[in-house]
């Protein structure tokens, strides 16, 4: 059965990538999951966090490691009702969550010992949200990592590449008694079942977020849903894949 924007079942929305949107940040690029626009940004900087900087005073100047973090939020006018800024340095919980996903999510592929004493910054934004901002975010913070890496590569600042895979994500879940991919903000609202999977290009999980919303689900349900999302993965990975080697 066709969904309501007349997606199959097994299809994405329309996923755009647009490197270097911005002019200041290394790395950058506005990815775009159908009406879902989150703007990516990478940065570095010659410090890393305090409790690092202490582990490292004890290693040889070559094992020094790195760090990478991420921040996420939403802009005030990226949902039907206006969303408040986050103040006084306070983030909602669903925020705090969300960032935490995505250091996890790019720590995973990603050797800080190669970097040098120097922190990376992922900054996402969500200008426009239509559901999967966690999903799109994850996978433009790759791409925006990779190009702030190029940047500090050609500027004579690493001496091996530190990324050892890449990493994207999708929703997936039970609408209508039906699996689906990529869900967007209605199907998410309606969804019986749904799900955030993290994975890397080489096919490793870095994480599963399932919930399910009103009844419990089988296991064959859930291998579904999991089959479903490693077909949506690896698809996003060539995307991936095309636009950084274009």
């Amino acid at each position: 059965m066709p969904r309501h924007d007349g997606r199959t079942p097994t299809q994405t929305r329309p996923i755009k990538f647009t490197r270097w949107f911005t002019v200041h940040a290394p790395g950058s690029v506005l990815v775009e999951f159908g009406r879902t626009k989150v703007l990516c940004t990478c940065m570095y900087e010659d410090a890393v966090p305090p409790w690092l900087r202490a582990a490292n005073f004890k290693k040889p100047e070559d094992q020094r490691e790195g760090w990478l973090t991420a921040e996420y939020g939403m802009l005030p006018g990226s949902t039907h009702t206006r969303k408040s800024r986050d103040k006084g340095g306070k983030v909602d919980g669903r925020g705090v969550e969300i960032q935490r996903l995505i250091g996890r999510a790019v720590r995973a592929i990603i050797d800080t010992k190669l970097i040098g004493e120097r922190t990376l910054w992922l900054d996402c934004d969500v200008l426009q949200a239509d559901g999967g901002t966690r999903c799109a975010s994850v996978t433009g913070a790759y791409v925006a990592l990779w190009d702030c890496l190029l940047r500090m590569k050609d500027e004579g600042k690493l001496k091996y590449w530190p990324l050892i895979d890449s990493v994207a994500a999708v929703s997936v879940g039970i609408v209508d008694g039906q699996a689906v991919l990529d869900l967007d903000y209605e199907e998410d609202f309606k969804a019986e079942t749904d799900m955030n999977v993290v994975m890397t290009g080489k096919g490793r999980f870095v994480e599963v977020q399932g919930t399910a919303e009103e009844h419990s689900f089988p296991r064959e349900q859930l291998n579904q849903l999991i089959d479903l999302a490693t077909q949506g993965i690896s698809e996003i990975a060539a995307l991936q894949h095309a636009i950084l080697n274009a």
